[in-house]
Order: C-alpha cells, then structure tokens, then sequence
C-alpha cells in the first residue's frame, strides 16, 4: 500500500514566490488528507501532481492566517470543479475551536453555496498551551457552536482532553488512528498523530500445504481473519498459516510551537517514521523564536531525539532562508545551516529540509 506526504508550503508568516504557506498533504491509496491550509494552497495543488477533490479530510494545527486562511477559497474550488455531482461523504475538517464559527461565516457572507457536505470537529484547548491572557481574549469562540450551521454542515464533534490518554482521539477506523496533541504556542497549538493500524502477515504457502489447505476461497477467508472447516472435518485457524502481522507506519505532523504540553506528543511521537516539525528560525535566534512560541532546529532536533523518530523533516522557515536550489554559497542565513544544526542533535543522523512540492515516500515496514 503506497503512502507520502507532499509538501506544498513549507514557509512561515505569508507565501512567497520561493515558500508557499503551510500545507502539506498525507496520501495513501489515492485518498488525500490535507494537514494546515496557508493562504494559496489551492495555487500550490494545482502545480503539484494531486488533485484537490481527492481530498477528504482536513487537520488544522492553530488559528494564525498563515495555518489556515486558504481554507475558504480552497473548498469554494473544491465545489466549483465537481459541478453538479453532490459527493455522499461530507469533507470532515478538524480543529481548533472557532473553526466552525469562522468557516460558516466566510460561506455565509460570500454567499457560497457548496455542493458537497462537510463537518467541522472542533478540538478544546486547555489553559496551558498559550499565554493566560490570550486564552481569555479568545473566549469568545466558545459561543461558535451557537451559530446557526450551513446548509450542507453536518453535525460536528466537540472534542475534548483525554486526560489519561493526554491526547484527541480524532480518528479510528479500519486503516488509521489519528489523534492530536496539545502544543504550547502563542495561541492554542496541536500536533496530529497519523498511525496506520496493523495488518494480517501473509500466508504461509508451505503450512497451507502441509495442512491440505486447498487453493482458492479458503485462501482468502483465512487472509481476511477466518477459520475453514477442510473436507476432512479438521478446523484451520488464520493464526495456524498466518505470518506476524506487519506493524503500521506512523507520521506526525507538528503545527507552530516553542514545546509540547504534557507527554502527550512524546507517546504518539514515539518511534514515528516520519516526524514534521517547525524550525522557524535558526538556533542562533532560539531566543527569539521561543519568544513569538517557535522552534529552532535544536528545538526540533531534541524533540525528535527523545520520541527515537526515524526520520526528521523540517519546515515552516523563516522567508529569509531561501531553498537549498536558490541559496547563495556563504550566506549567514542559508537553509543548510539549520540542516546542519539539527543533526548535531540526532548525532549525525541525516535530516530532511523540506521545500514546496517535496514528496516523501514511506515504505512498507517488513
């Protein structure tokens, strides 16, 4: 089953012409899920190889312009290139709360009408993820879900802290659980947890054929997890030719931050194959950037290290660090110092700096 994720924007505050904003989009057999939407995502899709109506799903990180504000234009796109054909299953579009407020709003005064359904899941922060007095200027948005909801939005979740668990349950279905976690930025933040769920081993040819196990349906129902009865009486059991199952791959994608809250992230990072992080500025500047509640590649490299991830990749630079192909051999401020940073965290381990349309394939684990 192929899997990447495609970085559309890979720069912080605004898009310019060498950085789009944020966006990057998890792909797995065909299905797209969108993660941040910065302002011209849609222009991004376009010059990229995916299509914006595979999308099904939409994960925000945090409520700052950069993370969401081409969200409206995106699904008025989305709406106009299906034309009539009314899609069955509604987009379901996770975060923050005061996303569904914002959301409606935006249909409501453009007069917008999309043709497809969609729902909004908003998530609840709690008071430690952003500065006291942030909190309580955004209280307002608590109200959002006393706004009267669109035609076609479907009745959202409201979900809340599970304080065991120290995480979101967002997602649990027959391929993915997807759970977020709580980050610590200027403004409620959250990192999402995308772990694919086990699956059955293959069979074992040379035990089917020392059972007697003939070819054909019985093959498949023991695949699928169901015992046979043979002709002679005997019960085969998927477990008796069935190898271990192979283990699910997992990619986490971190929203803007200066830390986690909790050990939430630590748990759902742990081991990821794939670990998304901001380095907005250089460790030079770690000063800085834990002031406007940003990483640094020393941040991010840390971070990584204690969650054992495979892989690094880093992203949502300052505009000021030009890609790796447009940056000039000696400049103080060049992108492969923050490359080289954060792998004298991991010890060398080789690190990814992440440039629009990057793509980022995770193989099968054996």
């Amino acid at each position: 089953m192929s899997m990447d994720v495609t970085f559309l924007g890979t720069g912080a505050a605004y898009p310019s012409p060498t950085r789009g904003a944020s966006a990057v989009v998890f792909r797995c057999e065909g299905e797209c899920w969108l993660f941040d939407c910065g302002e011209g995502t849609q222009t991004q899709l376009m010059k990229s190889q995916l299509k914006a109506g595979r999308i099904t799903k939409i994960f925000i990180t945090h409520l700052h312009g950069d993370h969401f504000f081409g969200l409206p234009g995106l699904l008025c796109t989305i709406s106009l290139q299906s034309g009539s054909v009314v899609t069955k299953q509604p987009i379901e579009i996770y975060g923050p709360v005061g996303l569904r407020d914002f959301i409606w709003r935006t249909m409501e005064l453009s007069h917008t009408e999309l043709v497809f359904p969609y729902v909004v899941h908003e998530l609840v922060p709690t008071e430690d993820q952003c500065p006291t007095e942030v909190l309580k200027e955004s209280s307002h948005v608590d109200k959002a879900t006393e706004s009267p909801p669109s035609p076609k939005e479907g009745q959202g979740r409201t979900i809340l802290l599970d304080s065991e668990e120290n995480s979101y349950l967002l997602v649990d279905d027959e391929q993915f659980v997807v759970k977020a976690f709580r980050l610590f930025h200027r403004i409620p933040s959250f990192g999402f947890s995308v772990v694919e769920k086990k699956r059955p081993g293959k069979l074992n040819a040379q035990k089917l054929k020392d059972l007697g196990v003939p070819p054909g349906p019985a093959y498949g129902k023991l695949k699928n997890g169901i015992s046979v009865v043979l002709e002679n009486g005997i019960t085969i059991s998927p477990q008796d030719v069935l190898k271990k199952p192979i283990v699910g791959r997992k990619i986490c994608i971190l929203g803007d931050c200066s830390g986690v809250v909790g050990d939430g992230g630590v748990k759902l990072c742990f081991e990821a194959d794939l670990l998304i992080h901001e380095a907005t500025l250089d460790d030079t500047q770690m000063d800085k950037a834990k002031e406007h509640g940003h990483s640094t590649p020393q941040m991010a490299a840390t971070f990584a290290k204690m969650c054992q991830a495979k892989r690094l990749v880093l992203t949502h630079f300052s505009q000021r660090y030009k890609p790796v192909a447009l940056a000039r051999e000696g400049e103080t401020d060049g992108i492969a110092e923050l490359k080289k940073q954060a792998e004298s965290v991991l010890d060398l381990q080789e690190v990814t700096l992440a440039e629009d349309f990057m793509v980022i394939g995770i193989p099968i684990k054996k």
